[in-house]
């Protein structure tokens, strides 16, 4: 995700400073756009503008406030643009923290698989403070079709996101189980997927994911299943917190959950949600 984003910012015009714990996937981006860095410090120095897309809480926490965190060398009233998928709870904390430090932190998590961010059609999600989204606002839109603001509180957008992921897996569940009942009736699988996506279930998330369950594509993996639990955890925890009962939820946190003790980890949240259907069957 973050390599096809940067690759649209420095199609607008950018330079950018870029660091990653992989230091070789940056070399996919053009030579003379980029500055490698050895650190989330030094790629943060002398730049009035961070962004990151990290996997989880405690690595944003990290990258942040670590010894060789952003807020070692971001200027003052310098923006950190925050895109991962993390909780509400860890913004409102860095909200906070660069507050003390004297810069500015924005949540922006976003919405959209891969392609998407290749093809700059990614909806971005925004809440925190006003002048920063006023910052971020042209930059956002060099890698997304959209952005919508969710409010003041830091934590806005990351709700948002959440819920998002929630639908979404909660929508491949029931394309999974729906699909192994029209092939267990003798039906094609693709030719019912391909009918439910053209008509009643007319949207992306039906068309692109129905086809990939229909058609059992699995590879290349777009998103592994240990992240799926991740974001499916975060719900479960913000349910408890707000007391809000939500079975679907768990159904789906428990089927990954299952998937990740058979090893499937690193394995696309398609396969893990389709096989698991199969598998509760017998087959």
């Amino acid at each position: 995700m973050g390599l096809d984003m940067a690759k649209n910012l420095i199609a607008a015009g950018y330079h950018l400073q870029v660091y990653n714990r992989t230091s070789d996937k940056a070399d996919e981006l053009e030579t003379s756009a980029i500055t490698k860095c050895k650190s989330p410090a030094e790629a943060a120095a002398n730049v009035p503008v961070v962004i990151t897309m990290l996997s989880d809480d405690a690595v944003v926490a990290d990258v942040n406030t670590g010894k060789d965190g952003i807020l070692t060398t971001l200027q003052k009233g310098g923006l950190h643009i925050s895109m991962s998928t993390i909780s509400p709870g860890i913004s409102k904390q860095l909200t906070e923290a660069h507050k003390t430090a004297g810069s500015r932190y924005l949540t922006a998590p976003v919405f959209g698989r891969p392609e998407a961010a290749a093809a700059k059609k990614l909806w971005i999600c925004v809440s925190g403070d006003t002048a920063a989204k006023e910052t971020a606002k042209p930059i956002l839109e060099c890698m997304g079709q959209g952005v919508v603001d969710f409010g003041d509180d830091a934590g806005g957008a990351n709700v948002v996101k959440i819920i998002g992921n929630f639908m979404i897996f909660a929508s491949v569940e029931m394309m999974a189980e729906a699909f192994r009942l029209a092939e267990d009736n003798g039906l094609d699988r693709a030719t019912v997927a391909n009918f439910f996506g053209s008509t009643l279930f007319n949207a992306p998330i039906y068309q692109n994911y129905g086809k990939l369950i229909a058609e059992r594509r699995y590879e290349p993996v777009r998103f592994k299943t240990s992240l799926g639990y991740k974001d499916l955890s975060l719900a479960h925890d913000l349910a408890l917190q707000s007391k809000t009962p939500m079975p679907v939820a768990d159904v789906t946190r428990n089927r990954l959950f299952n998937a990740i003790n058979k090893g499937w980890s690193d394995r696309d949240c398609v396969e893990a949600f389709d096989r698991g259907v199969t598998e509760d069957k017998g087959i």
